[in-house]
């Protein structure tokens, strides 16, 4: 038996650590979770006690609270001998690998959920993500481009670098959680009557590039005026840019979702859906290309994070250039306007997400990870 501890930081919900929680195999690793967060009581938190996982809350509001923080998780790991150290998200990953560093863990894991944002955006704290790839014995990379930045940018050794996708339970995605339910939602957002329905899932920052997809929607309502833009986790430093853009359609033509918990039925509300980062490199993986094609809803990319290693224009997407405001509106008329194309989008995106990037597979390769001295 393996003590394996998860320390992440900024998190209030996510899926995958639910998953991870659920599926991985209690009689061969012990999996307890450190939790760093602004505030207590995340939703990750109540998941974890109601499932009777030891969880340990650490209250982290910025830099100041470091030293508090780090001597409150040197205590958990001495306390419940971790054999096993695995650090998420930037916060837990300098924390949490230097303590256990310090606690004398041999296995200290981090998985890398960014590529290049620091490098392009805030290159002072490159040095912290050199300190982590030290700190670490074994570095997930979650796509083929992150290993890449690794190795030849950040100066890696290979030997220490382990490729493992996201998995995802793709049949939630593909069937929604039901008719009525998805229905609700309709009837929640008020899109009985529109049609197509275009939908996005990305925070409002500048390299993710919603900017480019307002204007495109703007010139697709002069073929269908009653077409509708949805917005969700509309918010982030770039939403003053994003809203100027909002103020030249008509309000009953888009709406923007800060948060909707139901992201299974979400996608079903769309007829396309448009995920357009500015270049190759700013995601990391970015998960809702893996999750619009488990749902069958034909989409527009940008190839950019895990969509460079297996999005195919006009095989399971309609791929566009970067910064293209004309592209991405001829594609979604492609898709609304080409006899048997949305079809062929649908079944193969399904196929090709199925083949990729099951839990199963991302639980066992986790697994084999952590048990391997």
């Amino acid at each position: 038996m393996k003590n394996v501890t998860y320390i992440i930081s900024d998190i209030n919900k996510a899926l995958a650590f639910e998953w991870i929680a659920t599926y991985m195999d209690s009689s061969k690793i012990n999996l307890k979770f450190v939790l760093l967060n602004p505030s207590q009581d995340s939703d990750l938190e109540k998941f974890l006690r109601n499932n009777n996982f030891l969880v340990k809350s650490i209250l982290y509001r910025g830099k100041r609270d470091i030293p508090f923080a780090m001597m409150r998780i040197i205590i958990f790991l001495i306390k419940y001998k971790s054999d096993v150290v695995h650090t998420h998200l930037f916060n837990a990953s300098f924390m949490g690998l230097f303590a256990a560093k310090l606690c004398a863990v041999k296995k200290r894991v981090y998985t890398r959920h960014h590529s290049t944002f620091h490098h392009q955006y805030f290159p002072k704290a490159v040095k912290y993500d050199r300190f982590c790839n030290f700190l670490a014995t074994d570095i997930i990379a979650i796509t083929e481009g992150v290993k890449y930045l690794l190795i030849h940018q950040e100066h890696v050794l290979e030997k220490k670098i382990t490729v493992i996708h996201h998995g995802f339970k793709l049949n939630l995605f593909e069937k929604g959680s039901s008719i009525e339910s998805i229905q609700q939602l309709k009837s929640k957002y008020n899109i009985d009557s529109h049609y197509p329905v275009v939908g996005v899932i990305s925070r409002y920052t500048e390299w993710k590039g919603v900017q480019y997809i307002i204007p495109a929607f703007k010139s697709l309502l002069s073929i269908y005026p009653n077409a509708k833009l949805i917005l969700a986790n509309a918010d982030g430093d770039y939403k003053l840019q994003i809203q100027e853009l909002l103020r030249e359609l008509a309000p009953e033509n888009y709406i923007e979702i800060q948060f909707e918990k139901n992201i299974f039925d979400l996608y079903h509300l769309f007829d396309v859906f448009v995920h357009v980062p500015i270049d190759n490199h700013s995601e990391a993986f970015g998960q809702v290309y893996v999750e619009s094609l488990a749902a069958g809803v034909p989409s527009v990319f940008t190839l950019s994070g895990i969509a460079n290693d297996f999005v195919k224009h006009k095989q399971n997407a309609l791929v566009v250039n970067y910064k293209s405001s004309p592209e991405i509106f001829d594609a979604i008329k492609q898709v609304t306007q080409t006899v048997g194309l949305k079809e062929k989008l649908i079944e193969n995106g399904k196929r090709d997400v199925r083949e990729r990037f099951t839990l199963t597979e991302m639980i066992s390769k986790l697994e084999k990870m952590y048990l391997n001295k």
